[in-house]
C-alpha cells in the first residue's frame, strides 16, 4: 500500500514538473517585443492607408469580402447553393428512416439524413489582373475552381474534379500560371501548377511530405519557393508525426530541389519574396511530438472509464437496433466537436484560451501566440521581425503588408505599427487586391 502512495506521489510529481517546464519554455518562446512608440501623424495615415484597401479572407470554410472603404459582406457561391438544394432534396426522400432502425449507424448513433454534416468549404483565393476572385471550393468527395465577378456576382466553373482538393494557391498575374497545393487521402501534399482557365495541369513535385504554400519568385520565372514538412510514419503507413516546416526552392525546369531555411527548432511557413527581393516568412517555434508523463498518468487513471464507455457504446447499438430505444436518454443528433478548439496552419489552438492570454494588435485579440513571427530575411541572411501574432500574411504588389492575428485583419506600417482594416472570427487566410 505505501509502495503504491509513493509510486502516485511521483507520477503526480513528475507531472507538475513537466507542466511548470512547458509554461517557462512556452513563455519564452513567447515573448512579445517591445511596444514600439506610436507616430500619431503616422498612425493617422496608416489607418486611412488601411481603410482604403479591398481585401478578403476565408472564416471556417466561407469566403468573406471588404471593398474600399466598404462592409464586410460574405460571398454567396450559386455552385454552393445549388449542392444545398440537392441535399435538402436528399433529405426529403430519406426523411421516412428517420426515428427507425434505418436510420441507425454501426456506432449505435442515428444517421443524419438532414444534410448538416456535409459541408462545402473555401479553401484557397487569389484576386486576378481584373479584380476577380479566384477560389477553390470542395466537399468530401468533389473539388472545383471558381472565378466571382464583384461587382455583378456572376460565378464561372473553371475546373471541376472528383477527389481534388487544393489550398495554398498562388497566381502569377503576368502569365497566368497558378501554383498551389494538392492534398491526397494518404495525406501528403504535393505542389501542382496550371493555367487560371484550368488547363495544363502538373504536378511539380512528389513523395511522403507536405509540400504546401508555393509562391513565384519576382523575375525568376522557373524558380519556385515553397513549405516543406516531412511525414513519419510506421510500419503499416499510419502517421506518427510531422517533421519541423522548412522553406525550399524548386527549379520547375529541372526539377532540382534547394534547401533555403531549416531548423529543427522552428517551423517556418508561407513564404513569399517582397519587389527588394527579401524573403518573408512566418517563423514559430516547432513542437516535438512526444508521450510525455503527463499523458502516461492520465491514460492509466482513465482506462476502466474508457473500458466501460466503449461496452456501453457496444450493448446500446444492439439496443436501438432490435427495440429502437437508445440506453441513454441523450438520443438526439450527435454533438459537433468543441468549437473551442480550432486548426491553424496545421496547429490545434485553444480559441478560447488564447482569447484571454495572448496579446492584442490595435485592440483587437490574438488567437495566435507572439511567438508567431513575420520575418523579413534579406540576401545577406539578416532577419527582422516585422510583427507577432500572425497567423496568416499576404503581400502585395507594391511590397506592403497586410496580416491577420486569427480575429483581425491589419495594414502593416513602419515601426511594428499597423492599421486596422476590419474584425472578424475565426480568419484563416487573408488576401489583398
Amino acid at each position: 500500500m505505501h509502495l503504491l502512495i509513493i509510486i502516485i506521489a511521483l507520477l503526480a510529481l513528475a507531472y507538475f514538473l513537466n507542466q511548470a517546464m512547458q509554461k517557462n519554455k512556452a513563455t519564452q518562446d513567447g515573448k512579445p517585443l517591445p511596444a514600439a512608440g506610436r507616430d500619431t501623424a503616422h498612425q493617422s495615415q496608416l489607418d486611412r492607408a488601411a481603410s482604403a484597401l479591398a481585401v478578403a479572407f476565408i472564416s471556417e470554410g466561407k469566403l468573406f469580402y471588404r471593398a474600399a472603404h466598404g462592409e464586410t459582406r460574405q460571398l454567396h457561391s450559386p455552385y454552393v447553393q445549388e449542392m444545398l438544394d440537392k441535399m435538402e432534396k436528399h433529405r426529403e426522400r430519406h426523411a421516412w428512416k428517420q426515428g427507425t432502425s434505418f436510420g441507425v449507424s454501426a456506432s449505435g448513433a442515428w444517421r443524419q439524413f438532414d444534410g448538416e454534416g456535409a459541408q462545402i468549404n473555401a479553401t484557397a483565393m487569389q484576386f486576378d489582373e481584373q479584380g476577380r476572385i479566384l477560389y477553390f471550393l470542395q466537399d468530401a468527395g468533389m473539388g472545383g475552381l471558381f472565378s466571382y465577378e464583384l461587382e455583378t456576382g456572376t460565378e464561372k466553373r473553371i475546373l471541376h474534379r472528383q477527389n481534388l482538393a487544393l489550398t495554398d494557391m498562388h497566381l502569377d498575374q503576368g502569365s497566368g500560371k497558378l501554383l498551389a497545393s494538392s492534398m491526397n487521402k494518404t495525406g501528403i501534399a504535393n505542389l501542382v501548377m496550371l493555367n487560371r482557365e484550368g488547363e495544363e495541369f502538373r504536378e511539380l513535385t512528389g513523395g511522403d511530405t507536405l509540400d504546401t504554400s508555393p509562391c513565384w519568385i519576382p523575375d525568376a520565372e522557373k524558380q519556385i519557393l515553397y513549405q516543406s514538412t516531412g511525414i513519419a510514419r510506421n510500419q503499416s503507413g499510419v502517421t506518427l508525426a510531422y517533421g519541423n516546416a522548412s522553406i525550399q526552392m524548386l527549379d520547375i525546369k529541372n526539377g532540382a530541389v534547394t534547401p533555403v531555411l531549416d531548423d529543427p527548432q522552428y517551423d517556418f511557413l508561407h513564404p513569399r519574396v517582397c519587389p527588394q527581393g527579401n524573403l518573408h516568412f512566418i517563423r514559430r517555434p516547432y513542437e516535438v511530438p512526444r508521450y510525455d508523463t503527463s499523458n502516461a498518468l492520465l491514460d492509466t487513471l482513465f482506462f476502466p472509464f474508457r473500458l466501460l464507455r466503449a461496452v456501453f457504446h457496444y450493448l446500446n447499438f444492439f439496443s436501438m437496433m432490435y427495440s429502437r430505444k437508445p440506453l441513454t436518454s441523450a438520443s438526439g443528433p450527435a454533438l459537433n466537436a468543441d468549437l473551442k478548439e480550432i486548426i491553424l496552419k496545421g496547429k490545434r489552438i485553444d480559441a478560447e484560451k488564447a482569447l484571454k492570454k495572448e496579446a492584442m494588435v490595435n485592440g483587437v485579440p490574438s488567437l495566435v501566440p507572439a511567438s508567431w513571427q513575420l520575418v523579413s530575411r534579406n540576401r545577406q541572411g539578416n532577419e527582422t521581425v516585422l510583427a507577432t501574432n500572425v497567423a496568416a500574411y499576404d503581400m502585395r504588389a507594391d511590397g506592403s503588408i497586410v496580416y491577420s492575428n486569427g480575429r483581425g485583419v491589419f495594414l502593416l506600417g513602419s515601426g511594428r505599427q499597423s492599421g486596422l482594416i476590419l474584425k472578424s472570427e475565426l480568419i484563416a487566410d487573408v488576401i489583398s487586391q
